[in-house]
C-alpha cells in the first residue's frame, strides 16, 4: 500500500470511527476493533470498559402473530419471526422474555427408549452439522452409544439387545438388530 493509499485508509476508518458516536456506557468514543471473529465496535476505553456490539445491525421481523399461542415462559402471545438464521417461532415479550419454540417433535421423542448400553441414559433425536437425523445417549460424554435409524423400544427375539432399529427398504419398513455380531432381520 502507498502511503496516499495508507492516508486514505486511515481518513475513511477515522470516519467511520466518528458515525458510531459515544459509548452508552462510560460516554467514550466507539472505535472499530478487530478480532479473530472479525471487525466490530467497542470502546476506546478498554480495559476499562467492556462495551462491544456488532458491525452489522441483524433486526428480527414479525412475520405474523399466533393466536391462541401463548408463551410458556410469560404467557404473552407467540409470533412467526424472521431473524439472522431464518423463520422461528418467538415470544412477542421480546426481549424482556427471549423464548423460541424448538421444531423437536415431542410424540418422538416421548417413544424413544432407554440407552441398551449404559441403562442410565435416553435416547435423544439429534442431528449433524449437514441435517442428517442420528439418536443418540444424553448421557454423553460417559456413554457414547448412536444409532442412524430409529430406535424401537423392543428387544431382539435373537440376542436380546434392548432396542431394535426400524429399517427403511424397498418392501416398507422393516425392524432389525442394530447389533452387528446379531444379524437379526424381521421376516415378511
Amino acid at each position: 500500500m502507498t502511503k496516499i493509499d495508507n492516508d486514505l485508509f486511515s481518513a475513511h476508518e477515522h470516519a467511520l470511527e466518528k458515525e458510531f458516536g459515544v459509548c452508552p456506557e462510560c460516554g467514550s468514543e466507539l472505535v472499530i476493533r478487530h478480532s479473530k471473529s472479525g471487525p466490530f465496535v467497542g470502546c476506546a476505553s478498554y480495559p476499562n470498559c467492556e462495551y462491544t456490539k456488532s458491525l452489522i445491525e441483524h433486526d428480527v421481523e414479525q412475520v405474523k402473530v399466533l393466536d391462541g399461542s401463548h408463551c410458556p415462559l410469560c404467557s404473552e402471545v407467540l409470533a412467526v419471526k424472521n431473524g439472522r438464521y431464518g423463520m422461528f417461532i418467538g415470544c412477542t415479550g421480546f426481549p424482556d422474555c427471549h423464548y423460541i419454540a424448538h421444531d423437536n417433535d415431542d410424540s418422538v421423542e416421548d417413544k424413544l427408549p432407554q440407552c441398551p448400553k449404559c441403562s442410565a441414559g435416553q435416547l435423544v433425536k439429534r442431528s449433524n452439522k449437514s441435517g442428517r437425523t442420528f439418536y443418540s445417549c444424553n448421557a454423553y460424554p460417559d456413554c457414547n452409544y448412536i444409532l442412524n435409524q430409529l430406535p424401537i423400544d423392543q428387544a431382539c427375539p435373537q440376542c436380546g439387545w434392548s432396542v431394535l432399529i426400524e429399517k427403511s427398504t424397498a418392501s416398507g419398513k422393516k425392524l432389525q438388530c442394530p447389533q452387528k455380531s446379531c444379524g437379526y432381520k424381521q421376516k415378511d
